[in-house]
């Protein structure tokens, strides 16, 4: 049975749920991973009116798609960081607030519980988000940077997620981080000591995105091998490395799409990811979730992207193998043998 393949909102808010449907189903997709941002998945409005999960149903189902997962990506990352005029453009204003840092972590950290709440009225198991971080900023340790600072770090994440993730185990809904810099785990390690922390939360894991994995240098299918059983959600997206004699992969504060980066997102199967070797890792890890394209290129027209990337994904995705590839030459030795 193929996995299904959904496209993730996110970069698509701009558009009306409606609109984006529509065009999602008329470029192959089988559903949608819902944001919760924009119209597409509003939280408030799930937990206040019990008719809106249905109509987000009815709304989807008019267009023939479907709905596993939904992301929200921008209230989770300020529950841990430290909160500074940035975030006001990406969280709604109930949980802004004042503006005080630790009243809006606190107010992002009841919104996380509260998406989970709302995602188990819709009738999916799975929150995709990020978690921010109290020691991103503290990458290069200088000026020096004990040890002790960065387990104060993952203790800080412990001490705001563990009850988020209680409130997630109730509802039946995991929480899916997607690995990535500026979050408390962007590579296995730090992925590892995230699990830790919470002392293997079984709420806690992650939505694999290969792309900011590749361009770390790491081996992404390698990431799901570490962890099969913790890959709650998967991200197609892919990248490039495009090396500069003067440029580094920290991005040089350079915008996504500049000619000088020595590095950047490309639409799926336009990049250097090995999607082969992922999906065989998936299967390996006996994931059967959505196959869900975040769809990010500065040098690709969206719409054109999104229809390619359905039709690649599609093209990609194999079932395990479900017997060995010899076994019929067993049986037809046990057969003589007969």
């Amino acid at each position: 049975m193929p996995r299904p393949v959904t496209l993730f909102t996110g970069q698509w808010a701009d558009l009306p749920l409606e609109t984006l449907a529509a065009q999602a189903k008329a470029w192959g997709y089988d559903g949608l991973e819902l944001a919760c941002w924009g119209d597409h998945f509003e939280v408030d409005k799930a937990l206040a009116d019990p008719a809106y999960c249905d109509g987000r149903h009815a709304l989807l189902a008019r267009h023939g798609l479907k709905v596993w997962a939904i992301s929200n990506h921008l209230v989770g990352q300020c529950v841990c960081d430290p909160i500074d005029s940035r975030h006001r453009s990406i969280i709604p204003a109930r949980v802004w607030g004042d503006g005080e840092p630790e009243g809006v972590r606190r107010r992002a950290a009841h919104e996380l519980i509260a998406t989970a709440r709302a995602a188990a009225r819709l009738g999916v198991d799975v929150v995709n988000g990020f978690t921010g971080s109290a020691i991103w900023h503290k990458l290069y340790a200088f000026p020096p940077t004990g040890p002790q600072e960065i387990a104060a770090g993952y203790q800080d994440f412990a001490a705001r997620f563990r009850p988020i993730l209680d409130e997630f185990a109730s509802c039946n809904v995991r929480f899916a981080l997607e690995v990535h810099p500026t979050e408390i785990a962007y590579d296995a390690s730090t992925a590892e000591t995230a699990l830790r922390a919470v002392e293997a939360h079984p709420a806690f894991g992650f939505n694999f995105d290969p792309s900011h994995l590749f361009w770390q240098g790491l081996d992404p299918a390698a990431f799901i091998d570490r962890f099969p059983d913790r890959i709650f959600h998967c991200h197609i997206k892919d990248a490039a490395r495009t090396p500069h004699p003067l440029r580094s992969v920290l991005g040089s504060h350079l915008p996504f799409g500049h000619a000088d980066r020595a590095w950047d997102f490309r639409s799926p199967g336009r990049g250097q990811v090995d999607f082969e070797a992922i999906v065989r890792s998936l299967n390996r890890a006996g994931y059967a979730g959505p196959l869900s394209v975040e769809w990010e290129d500065p040098g690709m027209d969206r719409v054109h992207g999104a229809r390619e990337a359905a039709a690649f994904v599609r093209k990609l995705d194999f079932a395990p193998a479900g017997r060995a590839f010899d076994a019929a030459f067993e049986s037809a030795d046990n057969g003589r043998r007969a």
